[in-house]
């Protein structure tokens, strides 16, 4: 954030200065991060639980979102998209694969880059 106080006039460079004076003492009066970020975490541990169980990123919670199924993707009309088999694998490495929905992988597009048909990577 930056401001231009040459083009300010001197009652608003009066405010200006009254805001920042309001912020810095509201800043001074507060305890350092560290020291609240400490503390959060003792009262966590007290509590048996940790930071990321709290806030996220826990095995917890990270388990219970993968079990859930996904949502169907819906288009513009409203009409449901589901879960398509891929048609096309990658002969280099088996586990890749494209339904052929959106922008071609990247491998795919190196084999048709370098001259090869579509069709060879098909899913027979």
């Amino acid at each position: 954030m930056s401001i231009d106080i040459t083009r300010l006039s001197a009652k608003e460079l009066e405010s200006l200065i009254s805001q920042a004076k309001k912020r810095k003492t509201t800043l001074s009066k507060r305890k350092p991060l560290a020291a609240v970020r400490k503390k959060l975490t003792q009262l966590a541990k007290a509590e048996g639980y940790s930071i990321a169980e709290l806030f996220g990123g826990s095995p917890a919670s990270s388990a219970a979102k993968s079990t859930a199924k996904p949502a169907a993707k819906k288009t513009s009309k409203g009409k449901s998209l589901g879960k398509v088999a891929p048609k096309y694998r990658n002969p280099d490495n088996a586990g890749e694969t494209w339904a052929g929905r959106g922008k071609q992988p990247r491998w795919l597009a190196a084999h048709t880059g370098a001259g090869r048909a579509l069709d060879e990577f098909l899913i027979k």
